[in-house]
């Protein structure tokens, strides 16, 4: 196991290290050139890395609202309910993480296919309106609620169970003193749901950050760049324009800020503070 993790985990890691330092290309030479690819991203040699920013911050901040926020509501919804009736939609919303990548993608390709057979538009077809192409107009808005909802089925079971786990003493307490569903959500059971917000906020700003599959294989960073993020940017680099030393020093600096990001969370949300001992003697 040590030898498996060694060579498919921190052998290309130190190999990626590396090549960030060089100016490798299709030709394979290893000629380092110190800084310089970092240079060129921090001190604006590449045009193009302001719009990435852009996209990519705006994708990461609304996506990890929809995978945390509304995988918290889902659950907190479902939980309320008959537990045949939470069953069933946990599993309907289960259903974007069991599909393949591929055919969940296809399904989104039909339903905004840009001609008069695809599923909106065979909407404004039936009230006599043209065709629209939904993913040259909106290609990043509509990313991301593609990829977030992956991520919320994943949220929305780490969520359910820890509601579930919060021991029904402290809910029939609150009822006891009136606290109504409302409140007992928000003074009982949220403050208990810390740590798994913590946990699935952390988790999913570094899954968003470094995702790029679902973006490749619905827009492929398109039109024009428009759907481009951090990530399928360092891809495109490496392995379309034969970049590699580039596409390397952009994946460096990626890992850096979601080692910065990670550690802001859990100061945020005090993770030194969380992990101490109970201070109440059982």
């Amino acid at each position: 196991m040590v030898l498996f993790v060694f060579s498919f985990y921190f052998l290309p890691v130190i190999f990626t290290t590396l090549m960030s330092f060089t100016d490798m290309d299709e030709t394979f030479n290893w000629n380092f050139i110190g800084l310089a690819n970092f240079a060129k991203v921090i001190a604006g040699g590449d045009p193009r890395i302001p719009g990435i920013i852009r996209n990519t911050a705006i994708y990461v901040l609304f996506a990890l609202i929809l995978t945390v926020g509304l995988g918290l509501a889902i659950a907190l919804v479902t939980t309320q309910m008959r537990e045949g009736a939470g069953i069933f939609f946990r599993a309907v919303w289960l259903l974007p993480n069991l599909t393949p990548p591929v055919v969940y993608i296809l399904l989104w390709k039909w339903f905004f296919d840009p001609t008069p057979y695809g599923f909106l538009n065979s909407i404004l077809g039936a009230f006599g309106l043209p065709p629209e192409p939904w993913l040259v107009h909106y290609a990043l808005p509509i990313v991301i609620p593609v990829n977030a909802f992956i991520g919320l089925s994943f949220s929305m079971i780490v969520f359910t169970a820890a509601i579930k786990s919060i021991p029904t003493d402290f809910i029939n307490a609150a009822k006891v003193d009136g606290a109504s569903t409302w409140q007992t959500i928000r003074y009982v059971t949220l403050p208990l749901l810390k740590w798994p917000i913590m946990f699935m906020t952390a988790w999913h700003l570094i899954a968003h950050l470094n995702s790029y599959v679902y973006i490749l294989l619905l827009t492929d960073g398109g039109p024009y760049y428009r759907s481009e993020v951090w990530a399928l940017y360092a891809l495109h680099k490496s392995f379309d324009y034969y970049e590699f030393g580039y596409g390397a020093a952009i994946a460096m600096l990626l890992v850096a800020v979601s080692v910065i990001l990670t550690l802001g969370i859990w100061k945020l949300f005090g993770f030194t503070r969380l992990m101490q001992p109970s201070k109440i003697e059982v």
